[in-house]
């Protein structure tokens, strides 16, 4: 089972209104996905920054492939900003649907493109 996602509510309020404002039918999963993750999810509403470890939106992120050990260097960014070539993936990617409110050393089980994927957090940066 997957731990429960934290997020700020500046995150939580930017994720919602791109959710909303969605018009993407190519993106229609991946954007239930969010919303069912954020549904679930605890919303830090205090002014404090919430942990430095937490993945977010702008968030540098190493992931590790768990069964083949592969690892992957990513920014979580809007999708405006999202270039594949920098590695810049948008928050309506699997793979950012799946870490976005997890922290360094979190494993995730995620339905990706290419199957399920268990995935752990190896470093967060914001």
């Amino acid at each position: 089972m997957n731990p429960i996602p934290t997020l700020t509510l500046n995150d939580y309020t930017i994720l919602r209104d791109l959710i909303k404002n969605n018009t993407d039918a190519r993106i229609a999963k991946e954007v239930n996905q969010l919303s069912s993750e954020l549904n679930r999810a605890i919303i830090d509403k205090t002014d404090k920054p919430i942990a430095e470890t937490i993945v977010q939106i702008n968030s540098n992120v190493e992931v590790e492939d768990i069964k083949t050990g592969q690892k992957l260097k990513i920014k979580i960014v809007l999708p405006r900003e999202s270039n594949v070539k920098e590695g810049k993936i948008s928050v309506f990617a699997p793979l950012s649907v799946a870490l976005i409110g997890f922290s360094k050393n979190d494993e995730v089980v995620w339905e990706m493109p290419a199957g399920v994927k268990n995935i752990k957090i190896v470093e967060v940066t914001n």
